[in-house]
């Protein structure tokens, strides 16, 4: 049993089988040990291997107290190559006198950064593609640290033969490994430091050597570690020497058959003196496989592993862990299936859970966490490695009121503060365009004070921004500003008082030191912000990110361009998780993998079991090939595969857990994890489907049936129909009615998008804007190009223009200005241009703006009409659908434009889009005759379409006509109101409302 001590001679090292729960097994057998000599516990000193552990026992201590207690000295000895940190380790040891201190990590990534600067010369990025090679450099140089290989060892000759038979791609970047290893270490010697890893590898080894020497008088016991790196092997192997040590490793299988414990292979311990440490069959998936490593290298035989008999709160049937042995066997020995008793094959209490997609996933989860929360007393726990998965989860449980902390974390650039950092750095980089303007002055964390007042002009300077890009800076934007004033007079001042706050940072479009850029980007965060930007847990993250990146940023020499410094900001806060203080519900934890070892519930549901997310794809070391970090003595990638199979296998050992996966992803299906898949093949029918939470996840988010939208067909009052008809809304009015009842009745209007390509509206406007100023110039020929030129550049910075539109427009003004020229050689003469007029039909205003008029040679007059794209087919003028030239020949025949008098006879399209035949520019009239056929006669023009017109104001402004939706549905039309009409609920089904059969 545990609590007796080890013969002299032997090694105390125990193992807690996966049905006993780690954290409350191992409490409940240390309690009865320590607690009987009084200040015995407080006494002990526990060795942990994470932060999050040290969380995990104490709350395991409270579970099994019930009462007061002293708790042990708890110390962390993470593996820093698993992203743990290392916590103030044995300090009455004194060690750190002797040992250097270790450098700033971001000060060396920094340095690493500008040497690969250097070793690269003309092929190296730009700074945020510097930053991440450096930081797959750093990486790859904590694994040589960790695993306490010394950088001299890559010039074995060995290692050089095994580099100069690779291929050129790893040769090179080999060289470039050991080139900036070599500049580091020299670089470190400088300065007096050492890396964190080797820091940590040599307070290891004094801790060791000491406690070998003199063994402590207090009771030692390293828990739940299994990282086998060689300096915590080594510490390990002496902690379990001591008279009152122990080692106690977490599920290390004891009943499994010796013949598959060998087939594991090499693991460290090479049947040849100077044998690779890892051989090509060593199964490194298997979940056992870290920790036979870890035994091999603390020099102790897995017989001489005593079991540990005491067992937690949420112990799971003995029998449990038999199946989960057999679950993970490896492939030759997984034959053995066919063969295995029902006892030995049995996982009562283990269901599958099989969704459609994440979000069904989540919510389905969400559903399982509440009904067992409803069982007083009952512990939930959710481990996923998928933190937007996690998140979900989170989010679902908020329609029952249920907090759910994600101990994992947050990464920091999800969290406001760190978000705000990222749209203002966006902000920068993109030179104050719409879109990143607006959301970093639309942050909740802006203005706090004066939020509802602030809140109001954002809103108002995004109807300004509306549409293409005003143009880069500030200075495009104010002017836009300016030019709205009329509509929003409030919003230049408070214009003023933003850009003073943004100019000192916007004005700046050259390289910086990276500490200056940190330096104005909090500077001016904090004026957007004031103090909240730093209040809560992710500003104090924020805080501290920034605060050590400028301190070590000084040290560098190291210049970043503003467009550069969204990617360089968005990776290195990537790297900052905020996690929740205490405040979820107490019976509920939603654990990442690494946060969820030693941790037990008596519900465990594992969520995200895909391939690719659990286990996550392997991803190879980019600069050291496999076969050299074999010859190194570094495990592979697939290593971590194993440590993903030792985390379900252990989440595998609660009373009740639930298995779940998702059918596809955003990307499409996917394919469930290789680890459900063994469990399907081994259960087989066995297996228990979790199908009900599915169904009622699915049946939260499937509403009523509700009777289908019918065909909107709005009655207005006689009061609100008597409205004005420009000459562009009767087609509108004739084709679908309901929306010329949304925009002249209701007066709605469709709204740009923000940063929007030129749209043919947008595209229309620019044209007609740059006829009209050549045109009131006095349309001298040879000035039209050069007045576009200037017109469009005033306009719009937009790639669109530069590249495609402008050429065209260009040529097609050119035909404009020689096509006048040519007329007005035979006798014409422009009348108006732009000209607005109205007249009065049975009482109802017809108003309109004439694109340009023109006096023919015989006394009577030319409408035109420019068009930027193709213009109306004659079919549909004469069926009445495409009657402005019509209009305005009205208008102008009753005397509605100033200085224009006669009556029309010419009714002109001048398009200035391509033709096949003339390039581009050509003009044309609706009107029948030689190979046309459709079209109105000339005579009939004016009388044809006065008689479409007077027809529409009798069935819709002076009747009682409903305003139909789409009443022509065959007719092309616009597209602004079909969200209003509700188009596609109702759109197919029969016209009189009802469904089709």
């Amino acid at each position: 049993m545990a609590e007796a001590k080890a013969p002299a001679g032997r090694v105390s090292v125990y193992s807690i089988a996966a049905h006993r729960g780690f954290a409350d097994a191992l409490v409940a057998g240390l309690i009865p040990r320590y607690r009987e000599e009084g200040f015995g516990l407080a006494r002990l000193t526990l060795l942990l291997p994470s932060r999050r552990a040290i969380r995990t026992v104490t709350e395991a201590f409270v579970r099994a107290s019930g009462g007061g207690l002293l708790l042990p000295r708890m110390a962390v000895v993470g593996d820093l190559d698993l992203e743990e940190t290392l916590g103030p380790l044995l300090d009455p040891i004194g060690a750190g006198a002797d040992v250097p201190q270790a450098v700033d990590p971001v000060v060396r990534l920094l340095a690493v950064a500008q040497m690969l600067r250097e070793e690269l010369a003309e092929r190296a990025p730009g700074e945020a593609g510097l930053m991440r090679q450096a930081r797959v450099l750093v990486q790859s140089m904590d694994r040589l640290a960790v695993e306490g290989v010394s950088p001299d060892k890559l010039l074995d000759p060995e290692v050089i033969g095994l580099v100069g038979d690779l291929s050129e791609h790893w040769q090179e970047n080999t060289r470039l490994f050991a080139r900036v290893l070599v500049r580091w270490q020299a670089a470190l010697e400088d300065m007096g430091r050492i890396d964190a890893p080797e820091r940590r590898n040599r307070l290891l080894a004094h801790a060791a050597q000491r406690w070998r020497e003199t063994p402590p008088a207090h009771p030692v016991v390293a828990a739940g570690v299994t990282s086998a790196s060689p300096a915590i092997a080594r510490l390990l192997r002496v902690v379990a020497e001591l008279p009152e040590g122990a080692v106690i490793l977490p599920d290390l299988d004891l009943a499994l058959e010796p013949a598959v414990w060998d087939a594991l292979g090499v693991a460290g311990a090479p049947e040849e003196p100077g044998g690779p440490p890892f051989g090509r069959g060593d199964v490194t998936t298997h979940p056992q496989y870290h920790l036979k490593l870890l035994l091999n290298r603390m020099s102790v035989a897995r017989d001489e592993v005593q079991p540990w008999h005491r067992a937690g709160l949420a112990a799971a049937p003995p029998e449990r862990s038999r199946a989960i042995s057999n679950l993970f066997l490896p492939p030759e020995a997984s034959a053995a299936w066919v063969s295995l008793p029902p006892e030995q094959r049995r996982l009562s209490g283990v269901r599958m859970m099989e969704s459609a997609n994440p979000e069904e996933e989540a919510q389905a989860i969400a559903v399982l966490v509440r009904r067992a929360l409803a069982v007083p007393e009952k512990r939930v726990a959710v481990v996923t490695p998928d933190r937007g998965l996690a998140n979900r989860v989170v989010g679902h449980l908020q329609r029952w009121n249920i907090g759910a902390d994600d101990t994992a974390g947050r990464p920091l650039p999800q969290t406001p503060a760190g978000r705000l950092l990222l749209q203002l750095a966006e902000c920068w980089a993109e030179r104050a365009a719409p879109v990143s303007l607006l959301a970093l002055l639309g942050h909740p964390l802006v203005r706090p004070e004066a939020r509802a007042t602030w809140l109001d002009r954002v809103r108002e300077l995004d109807l300004v921004l509306r549409g293409p890009r005003p143009g880069p800076g500030v200075e495009a934007v104010r002017e836009a500003v300016q030019g709205r004033a009329k509509r929003f007079p409030r919003l230049p001042r408070w214009w003023d008082e933003v850009e003073a706050l943004l100019v000192p940072m916007l004005l700046v479009h050259e390289p910086l030191p990276l500490s200056a850029v940190l330096a104005m980007l909090s500077e001016t965060a904090e004026a957007l912000c004031g103090e909240a930007l730093w209040a809560n847990a992710d500003g104090r993250s924020l805080a501290a990110f920034v605060a050590q990146w400028r301190d070590a940023a000084a040290r560098a020499d190291l210049l970043v361009d503003p467009r550069e410094v969204p990617a360089l900001l968005r990776d290195a806060l990537d790297e900052v998780a905020v996690r929740p203080a205490y405040g979820g519900h107490p019976r509920l934890a939603i654990y990442g993998l690494l946060e969820a070892r030693m941790s037990r519930a008596d519900l465990v549901i594992c969520a995200g079991l895909t391939e690719g997310t659990w286990p996550a794809a392997p991803a190879p070391d980019p600069l050291l090939a496999p076969p050299v970090l074999r010859a190194l003595g570094i495990p592979g990638t697939d290593f971590r595969i194993g440590l993903s199979a030792h985390d379900l296998a252990a989440a595998l050992g609660a009373p009740e857990v639930v298995l779940s996966h998702a059918l596809r992803d955003a990307a499409g299906p996917v394919i469930p994890s290789r680890f459900l898949l063994r469990i399907r093949a081994m259960l087989g029918r066995q297996l228990v489907s979790e199908d009900e939470a599915v169904r009622q996840a699915r049946a939260l988010d499937r509403p009523d049936k509700v009777e289908g939208a019918k065909r909107p067909e709005p009655m207005p009052s006689a009061e609100q129909r008597r409205v004005e008809i420009a000459v562009t809304a009767l087609d509108r009015l004739r084709g679908d009615p309901y929306q010329f009842y949304a925009q002249a009745i209701l007066g709605l209007r469709a709204l740009d998008p923000i940063d929007a390509d030129p749209t043919p509206a947008w595209r229309g406007t620019a044209v007609h804007e740059i006829l009209e100023l050549w045109h009131r110039a006095g349309g001298v020929p040879g000035q039209l190009i050069p007045l576009a030129e200037q017109k469009l550049a005033e306009m719009s910075a937009h790639p669109f223009m530069r590249a495609l539109w402008q050429p065209r427009l260009l040529a097609a003004l050119c035909w404009i200005e020689h096509e006048q020229d040519r007329l007005l050689g035979e006798g014409r003469e422009v009348l108006a241009v732009e000209a607005k007029g109205a007249i009065h039909v049975d009482g109802v205003r017809i108003h309109g703006r004439a694109d340009r008029i023109d006096r023919l040679p015989d006394g009577t007059l030319a409408v035109i009409d420019y068009k930027t794209g193709k213009p109306p087919s004659p079919k549909m003028v004469e069926e009445g659908f495409a009657l402005q030239l019509g209009l305005i020949g009205l208008i102008a025949q009753g005397g509605g434009f100033d200085d224009v008098s006669g009556t029309p006879n010419a009714f002109e399209y001048w398009s200035l889009s391509a033709n096949k035949q003339r390039g581009f520019g050509f003009r044309e009239e609706p009107i029948p005759g030689g190979r046309r056929k459709r079209g109105i006669p000339r005579e009939d023009f004016l009388s044809e379409t006065e008689r479409y017109l007077k027809e529409a104001i009798a069935r819709w402004i002076l009747g009682a006509e409903p305003f139909t939706a789409r009443l022509n549905p065959d007719l092309p039309g616009y597209s602004d109101y079909d969200q209003l009409m509700r188009l596609d609920e109702w759109q197919g089904r029969d016209l009189k409302g009802g469904d089709a059969e």
